[in-house]
């Protein structure tokens, strides 16, 4: 196993791990969020099945995040219904950022029960995947319909159909009196001369991709979730018979909310002034509240 020079430390959480398998034509990435899921989730008083949800929902943005190297791109999932329990879920991911939410009817949850299905949660709903490259490089979107058991597997679907990379994505979220803890792989094979070229039935047939995705998936809950063992250490027991596995150590994790007050003023710059005298309370002032963390801004226009 080899490592950038910058930093030699091993991983637990809370940062993004990146790693390549060269003589698979495979790269992958891992995490692990705890703190900056608690602190994501302590915006908001979400019960259970919303609260694995959205932990679940950050670590797919973060890894599908983690696949693009230019400083300033954005990743944004966002998953919808009209008719399901969940009304919204949204989240983001840019240069170590991470903050999302989840809009839903509480009457609706309340009658499904501890552990609501995906079909459940969102009916016949969609999932819209979004890269915003960086540079003025271009903004790139997949929508892929929400089936299968979760998230994950809506996601798999989205590089399937959209993107014709095989990719394979593990997910596990765990909450117990510590707090939540959410992890998740993700491996793809890009396999030299192939990409653009031939269908995509033939690289999932790939003996290379079938040797990765096999050992890939072999990888339990209960490693992804253990805090004491690192995320090197997980690259290194799935792959440990490669000659040579390449790791690169990412941006660091933290809960990046964008609110401001200049951001709302400019917001509601846009809107007509009979509109905008509507909003206003009596001393002149309109009230915002962010989704994504709650807070209430006071803001005149």
């Amino acid at each position: 196993m080899t490592a950038t020079p910058e930093t030699t430390a091993e991983t637990y959480s809370g940062r993004l791990l990146a790693f390549t398998i060269p003589a698979r034509h495979a790269r992958g990435r891992i995490v692990r969020l705890d703190e900056t899921l608690d602190t994501i989730l302590a915006a908001h008083d979400y019960p259970a099945p919303i609260t694995h949800l959205l932990g679940e929902a950050l670590v797919l943005a973060v890894l599908m995040g983690g696949l693009v190297k230019d400083d300033g791109s954005q990743v944004t999932m966002q998953a919808q219904t009209e008719s399901g329990a969940v009304n919204l879920l949204v989240c983001d991911y840019k240069g170590g950022e991470l903050r999302g939410y989840v809009d839903f009817d509480e009457a609706k949850l309340a009658e499904l029960g501890a552990n609501p299905s995906l079909f459940a949660l969102f009916g016949k709903g969609y999932l819209a995947i979004t890269f915003d490259i960086a540079g003025g490089q271009g903004r790139y979107q997949g929508i892929v319909p929400l089936e299968g058991d979760s998230l994950t597997e809506a996601c798999e679907r989205y590089f399937y159909q959209s993107e014709q990379v095989p990719t394979l994505i593990r997910c596990a979220v765990r909450s117990d009196g510590s707090g939540v803890q959410a992890a998740g792989l993700l491996v793809q094979h890009l396999p030299e001369g192939e990409e653009g070229r031939e269908r995509l039935h033939a690289k999932l047939d790939h003996p290379e991709w079938e040797h990765v995705a096999i050992i890939a998936g072999s990888l339990r809950h209960e490693e992804l979730l253990d805090s004491k063992l690192s995320l090197e250490a997980i690259a290194w027991r799935l792959f440990h018979e490669e000659d040579e596995i390449r790791i690169e150590h990412g941006a660091a994790i933290s809960r990046g909310c964008r609110c401001s007050v200049a951001h709302y003023r400019d917001v509601l710059s846009r809107f007509p002034e009979e509109q905008r005298a509507e909003m206003r309370d009596d001393d002149g002032i309109v009230f915002v509240d962010c989704a994504f963390c709650s807070k209430q801004f006071g803001i005149e226009v």
